[in-house]
């Protein structure tokens, strides 16, 4: 309606200029702030703006001025009009959306609108740290099926399979053949960073990446110079025998001779020459001690209290400290019970000494990402009290998914009847015979830790046979062939409790299976944010694929210098495969991509991790539904071959992908 047309409804709409002095500005100011409500007292009329100029203006012509007394009841007046013109909260009762103002009615600028809050984006991509610390309620069985010759058996099937979880008959839910071939892992390189890559193909296979890593462990604590030279010289002879994807290492007890995952055979030839007897207690080679108590019959006094070794330590002590003198026989038993308790601590010493560097090398192998296998040479040792250090080193290889292979480097032996040539049994007629059977048991009793080792984690004892290269071969070379069983364990308790696996075949063939023996059930529910950790940390350091959700994985990397790239890991994620949670009119779920990089070694080069928040409306999340999402993550390295493990988990269904890629960046 334009100015100055009379009738109820311009009063309505719009405002009348007033005709005030400039005494009544403070006045003029409170009625603007009413909010355009058309106010009319005896010579005062309102306006908030000017038609012709957009902006607030008075005029100073008027009717007429009643006492300025009368500006203090019109105050009040202004206050009592404003409680019965305020507008109801919003989302209070009654309260009603702000209509459209007309254009013959402008906004007041006096006032200060609102502020809105902002509406955040509907997808959102944010960096978080990696962290890298499968899947509890899935447990994978990696089988190997021998012959009598030892010879892979091939061509088996899931039904050809049976698998027990304690006593209970389990269902495979999940079965793969795995060979070498079919492990190789494809390039996903595009060499030009500024072309967007096909993600549904490959551009060739990179079989060199590392998917087997061995952990070579030599007991030199334990050994003899004759076991160094026999261990030595089996080694040599198998390096011809690794694949081009495995990678050995070499550990030892003592800690004193280490060389990293590699494929180089000379650095390993030569850190075989490093391996020679380095007993951290041991004792000097022709000096023997008065008495001369083994490690074991110092177990069976001190931690069996069996009376028998003592007295034979104690007519060992009267024949080589006294003379044969009887009457020193108090004195002697003192002196046999004092060197008993020598020998024991200087043995739990020793084989604690082996245990810290055999923990030292599962944990370096543990972080290696493929298959894990350590091979254990050693003569075996005496366990005595330290059952629990052998039981926590198969729990953390069941864990960790390693599986030791145990090789008694003594080969086909008779007992040491005579002892060492070196330092020749001591002592009269009369513990001759004793301290000969405590030697022979001792031999045969050292072998029990290499068999509950590999029994414990699934891998083969090796003993009893001189061929020591072909057991060597065996644990190390990657099998032609192995099985992968899965099953999801039904009514599983959360108390920790170890679960004995059994695998065997339904047919009547006798045939060797090799598997792991058992897991361990989780001690309670996690917090989901921590389970969502743990499981992107186990699925980066492991190389198998897992297929939830749908993802594709391309790379792409430029090279601004000739020493350094910029390696970028493209994502491609199909949504459809995804269960949103709608909420506010939303559809959410939140993405966690992780990115691992290793180098031709499988050492940890580099990653990172992003997390994509999604707040789709309906009609976003269609349009996303047929073209997925994209999303890039860059890493600067130096050129070389790298095996790229990506890893996708949303957090609504809790579903996973894990893809692996090679990228070669030429120098």
């Amino acid at each position: 309606m334009e100015r100055g047309t009379p009738g109820r409804e311009a009063r309505r709409e719009r405002t009348i200029e007033p005709y005030v002095t400039k005494a009544y500005i403070p006045l003029y100011t409170a009625l603007t702030h009413l909010g355009r409500i058309p106010v009319q007292i005896e010579g005062i009329r309102l306006a908030s703006h000017s038609q012709r100029k957009r902006r607030r203006v008075l005029q100073t012509d008027f009717h007429t001025i009643r006492r300025y007394g009368c500006l203090g009841a019109v105050l009040c007046l202004t206050g009592a009009l404003g409680l019965c013109g305020q507008e109801p909260a919003a989302g209070s009762p009654g309260a009603t959306p702000t209509a459209t103002q007309s254009p013959a009615s402008p906004a007041p600028v006096s006032g200060t609108a609102a502020p809105q809050e902002p509406r955040k984006p509907e997808v959102e991509t944010r960096d978080t740290p990696a962290v890298f610390k499968v899947r509890v309620n899935l447990v994978l069985v990696r089988v190997v099926v021998r012959d009598q010759m030892g010879k892979v058996i091939e061509n088996l099937h899931q039904e050809d399979f049976a698998l027990f979880d304690g006593r209970k008959p389990q269902v495979v839910s999940f079965f793969n053949v795995e060979t070498p071939v079919k492990r190789a892992m494809p390039v996903t390189t595009a060499a030009n960073a500024n072309v967007e890559p096909d993600l549904g193909s490959t551009t060739g296979v990179l079989p060199a990446i590392p998917q087997r890593f061995v952990s070579i462990l030599y007991d030199d604590v334990h050994m003899s110079m004759e076991d160094a030279v026999t261990a030595r010289d089996a080694t040599t002879r198998l390096f011809g025998a690794l694949a081009a994807t495995d990678r050995v290492g070499i550990y030892t007890t003592s800690g004193q001779n280490t060389l990293e995952f590699t494929s180089d055979h000379e650095s390993l030839k030569h850190a075989l020459n490093g391996i020679l007897p380095r007993s951290a207690f041991g004792h000097i080679s022709g000096v023997a001690d008065c008495p001369d108590i083994s490690y074991y019959q110092a177990d069976l006094i001190e931690n069996r209290s069996d009376q028998q070794a003592l007295e034979v330590a104690t007519a060992e002590t009267v024949d080589c400290a006294f003379n044969g003198d009887q009457s020193k026989t108090a004195q002697a038993r003192a002196i046999a019970g004092a060197a008993a308790a020598r020998a024991l601590s200087s043995g739990d010493q020793e084989s604690e000494y082996a245990y810290r560097h055999i923990e030292d090398a599962m944990r370096r192998l543990a972080s290696m990402p493929g298959q894990r296998v350590m091979v254990f040479v050693s003569p075996g040792f005496i366990l005595s009290q330290l059952f629990t250090e052998v039981s926590g080193i198969i729990d953390r290889a069941t864990r960790a998914n390693i599986v030791i292979d145990t090789i008694d480097v003594r080969g086909l032996y008779t007992p040491d009847v005579g002892g060492d040539i070196a330092n020749p049994p001591r002592g009269s007629f009369r513990v001759a015979g004793p301290k000969t059977m405590y030697r022979t048991t001792a031999q045969f009793a050292q072998s029990e830790v290499l068999d509950q080792f590999a029994a414990g984690t699934g891998g083969t004892y090796f003993h009893n046979r001189n061929d020591l290269d072909e057991g060597l071969r065996q644990a190390v070379a990657a099998p032609p062939v192995s099985y992968v069983l899965g099953f999801a364990p039904q009514n599983l308790k959360l108390d920790g409790s170890y679960h004995t696996l059994k695998v065997s075949l339904t047919g009547k063939q006798k045939f060797a299976v090799q598997a792991r023996k058992g897991y361990y059930a989780p001690r309670k529910a996690r917090d989901p944010v921590e389970t969502a950790k743990q499981e992107i940390q186990e699925a980066i350091f492991s190389q198998d694929e897992v297929k939830d959700l749908a993802v594709d994985l391309q790379t792409q990397f430029f090279k601004p210098e000739p020493a350094q790239a910029k390696l970028s890991v493209l994502a491609h994620v199909d949504l459809r495969s995804l269960q949103f949670r709608k909420t506010e009119g939303r559809n959410r779920d939140d993405l966690t991509l992780a990115t691992a990089i290793f180098d031709e070694n499988g050492n940890f080069v580099t990653g990172g991790e992003k997390i994509v928040e999604m707040r789709l409306l309906d009609s976003t999340l269609e349009k996303l539904g047929r073209s997925g999402i994209n999303v890039k993550s860059s890493f600067d390295v130096k050129p070389g071959s790298y095996l790229v493990r990506l890893v996708v988990r949303d957090a609504e269904g809790e579903l996973m992908a894990a893809k692996n890629g090679a990228v070669v960046i030429p120098y």
